[in-house]
């Protein structure tokens, strides 16, 4: 067993489905060993997370969020690696857009639920670079969205 898929069967994680696209785009793009990930949404089985955090959606439910856009991340992150998360290097950056109200600041921390993700499922690995954006929407109504660069092993 792989030491990702442990780790995550011990954290009691189990990954969704990586999400098709909804338009004109792909999941995920790769060159070389870099593989950019196009924005997951705060999208699971129970319809996710939607709102405007700090108005409709707490910040506790933003880190929620967050959280969900992770794991829909590791579940790209695992199709673009064959299906082996061992072979993810690193996390090279996050880029994470909140669907914010006026006087909401607290944007850093409600992406802490991805960043948290990531180390504790990748280990060092995880360890990233990133952005915290407040937006004034996002698509689809969802409360957060966050696209990825990640490292990858070489195929050969």
């Amino acid at each position: 067993m792989s030491q990702v898929k442990a780790r995550l069967e011990s954290l009691g994680i189990t990954l969704p489905a990586a999400a098709t696209p909804v338009a004109n785009y792909v999941s995920y793009t790769r060159t070389g060993n870099i593989v950019n990930i196009s924005g997951q949404i705060s999208v699971d089985a129970n319809g996710g997370i939607k709102g405007t955090v700090g108005v409709d959606v707490s910040l506790e439910d933003g880190v929620k969020a967050a959280r969900i856009c992770g794991l829909n991340l590791l579940a790209q992150m695992q199709a673009a690696c064959d299906g082996d998360l061992d072979n993810v290097v690193r996390v090279l950056k996050l880029n994470a857009f909140v669907q914010a109200g006026p006087d909401f600041y607290d944007i850093p921390k409600v992406i802490n639920g991805c960043s948290d993700l990531m180390v504790e499922v990748l280990g060092e690995a995880g360890k990233h670079a990133r952005s915290a954006v407040g937006m004034y929407k996002i698509p689809l109504g969802f409360a957060v969205e966050i696209d990825a660069q990640i490292e990858v092993k070489d195929r050969r």
